[in-house]
């Protein structure tokens, strides 16, 4: 399943966030949630986590600094989490902290994953983002023509 468009909800007095109804079967097997590279919380299948895990982890080297930091990153800051019979998920204090999250929140399809955002956070990111998409896209198309 493609994870797209965004939604608003707000976190209970539990930490959890449900989770869009759209998405609750792809996720009902359990989730991953991992600390984004922006100031977001990833949300991942099971399944999606690994093969981001093999496609983007697994040739860095143990013997290298740079290759056990980025597997701590991701697997040491990530969490197997369940969606409850009511379509919520509990988020861990570290990606709360993390993301700056504590009430209104936005989720994000990224297409293989899900992204949790601040709402004022997002709001904020994807005025910048509005304001350079044209950019990046040059930027984009330059290197495609290049190959």
């Amino acid at each position: 399943m493609a994870f797209r468009g965004r939604y608003e909800h707000s976190l209970d007095s539990k930490d959890r966030l449900t989770v869009p109804a759209r998405f609750r079967s792809a996720l009902a097997d359990g989730v991953v949630l991992s600390k984004g590279l922006d100031p977001c919380v990833d949300v991942y299948t099971a399944a999606g986590f690994d093969q981001f895990s093999e496609r983007f982890l697994a040739d860095l080297s143990p013997l290298s600094a740079t290759g056990r930091q980025m597997r701590r990153r991701f697997h040491g800051e990530s969490f197997d989490e369940k969606v409850d019979s009511a379509g919520r998920v509990r988020l861990p204090r570290p990606l709360l902290e993390h993301a700056s999250l504590g009430g209104r929140c936005v989720i994000v399809g990224a297409l293989d994953h899900l992204e949790i955002w601040d709402a004022d956070a997002y709001e904020k990111h994807e005025r910048e983002l509005d304001a350079t998409a044209s950019e990046i896209a040059e930027g984009l198309a330059g290197a495609a023509e290049a190959r």
